[in-house]
């Protein structure tokens, strides 16, 4: 055998070799694959066979369930034919009980008929009656409780509201007094005031009735008089005299006929001046002169018109804290009192004048009603009625705002003047130094100077007999005869 043929038995030999080695190779994997192959089906019939018996358990309990759910229907059956009989022999029961209320009903109504001497319907009516006693009883007593209850608040709120209004009103606390102060440019017009021997003074006193008191006060003069007008005109008339220069009986008697010319002017602008500070407009003409007429006179001590442009101003701060109107509250309250400047001239309390002057002039229902309710003259028909009745008291009560004493001093002045006025040839009667003196000024014509002392005498008498009063009164009667002539 040569080279060639041992290669290829060589080959061949190794070609052999490599099969069979790889035939064992498939044969342990395929050895492997059947033993998996066996092992998953053995697995998948034990979950098959476990899966056999879950079902078959579930069978076996579902039939249980279904035995337990016939008795129980079986039982339920049983159960509503017997509930059935129960609501046949209960409605039995209840009929033959409801037949047995409506006779003892009926017996009971004959019996309480019998007893009482009423029937039924009027038993039921008086029961009614009762039942409808005891219910307006609660609802008084609920009501009485309430009312009780809204009254402590509205107390306090009243408080707190008026309290507000006081705190925020800057107005001046002092009672007007019976003085004028007249300053003066320089000490020496007091020289001149007084003139030679005096005369310009006695002029002055003698013309308007007021007293001058020169004193150490410097660079001033007080005037004194009881009566506010003829204070007030004697001030304007000696200011006018200073701010002249030029002082003497002539000057003086002009001076006061200037002065009283002037009164009207000087009252409307008051009117204007009030209205403009208490914050009212658009009022009539006449309203407003009558109450610049107020700025001359008081109550108890307190001036009107300062007291009505107060009470405007705290009934417009009230009215606002209520949540009322506070213009037609401020308007009101300003045009409260105006019927004080007319008490002496139109008969009739201040508040009715007051009420129809308003109405005169053009003034609302609301106003006009406020103004004559603020005494309870009449009844207040408004909230803001109300608040012009509290703000005058708050006004009025306030500390320092009144005193009683100046209008009882002011009525025992004007009935000395009144008293002396009443004697024949009496022309002006001025009570002078705090009403320790009284001077009568006749008329020349109907009083001789023989007349005088007697006068005199028959006055004080009179003054004796008559009027009360602390101390001594001086009479002092003057009779004053003038001629003048006019050189062309």
């Amino acid at each position: 055998m040569g080279w060639g043929e041992a290669g290829t038995v060589l080959v061949l030999l190794l070609a052999s070799l490599i099969a069979l080695v790889l035939v064992m190779i498939a044969r342990r994997e395929a050895d492997v694959a059947r033993a998996q192959a066996e092992q998953d089906v053995a697995q998948i019939r034990d979950e098959t066979r476990q899966a056999v018996l879950d079902v078959e358990r579930r069978e076996a309990r579902a039939a249980e369930r279904e035995a337990e759910t016939r008795a129980e229907r079986n039982e339920a059956k049983a159960l509503r034919a017997e509930a059935a009989d129960l609501l046949a022999v209960a409605a039995e029961q209840e009929k033959a009980a409801r037949g047995a209320t409506e006779a003892a009903r009926t017996e009971a109504a004959e019996l309480l008929a019998s007893l009482s001497g009423l029937t039924a319907e009027q038993a039921r009516k008086r029961q009614l009656e009762l039942a409808g006693q005891r219910v307006a009883h609660e609802v008084a007593a609920l009501e009485r409780r309430a009312e009780a209850s809204a009254r402590r608040n509205a107390d306090d709120a009243a408080r707190r509201i008026l309290a507000t209004a006081a705190q925020r009103l800057a107005a001046a606390t002092s009672a007007q007094t019976t003085v004028t102060v007249v300053p003066l440019p320089a000490e020496e017009m007091k020289g001149r005031i007084i003139g030679k021997e005096g005369r310009n003074i006695r002029a002055f006193e003698a013309l308007t009735g007021v007293n001058v008191i020169i004193d150490e006060t410097p660079d001033s003069v007080t005037l004194s008089c009881f009566d506010p007008e003829r204070r007030e005109i004697a001030g304007v008339a000696l200011a006018s005299l200073v701010a002249d220069g030029r002082i003497h009986p002539q000057r003086i008697e002009i001076a006061y006929a200037e002065a009283l010319a002037g009164a009207a002017e000087r009252t409307r602008a008051s009117g204007h001046d009030a209205a403009e500070r208490a914050g009212v407009t658009g009022l009539h003409p006449e309203l407003v002169e009558t109450l610049g007429r107020l700025r001359l006179r008081t109550s108890y001590g307190q001036n009107v018109l300062e007291h009505l442009v107060e009470c405007a101003q705290a009934a417009g701060m009230v009215a606002a804290e209520l949540g009322a109107d506070a213009d037609l509250a401020r308007r009101a309250a300003f045009l409260h009192d105006v019927g004080k400047a007319l008490t002496a001239e139109v008969g009739g309390t201040h508040a009715a004048v007051g009420a129809d002057l308003a109405a005169r002039c053009g003034e609302s229902a609301e106003v006009v009603n406020a103004i004559a309710a603020h005494h309870d003259e009449v009844p207040k028909e408004t909230v803001e009625a109300v608040v012009v009745q509290a703000v005058d008291a708050l006004s009025a009560a306030r500390p320092g705002a009144r005193r009683e004493e100046l209008d009882q001093y002011l009525e025992r002045m004007e009935n000395l003047e009144a008293l002396v006025a009443e004697h024949p040839g009496v022309r002006r009667a001025l009570a002078m130094a705090a009403g320790r003196e009284v001077r009568v000024v006749v008329e020349p014509a109907a009083v001789s100077d023989e007349d005088l002392p007697g006068l005199a005498r028959t006055i004080a008498q009179h003054i004796e007999k008559d009027l009360s009063f602390p101390g001594e009164i001086v009479v002092t009667v003057v009779r004053e005869l003038r001629a003048s002539a006019t050189a062309g």
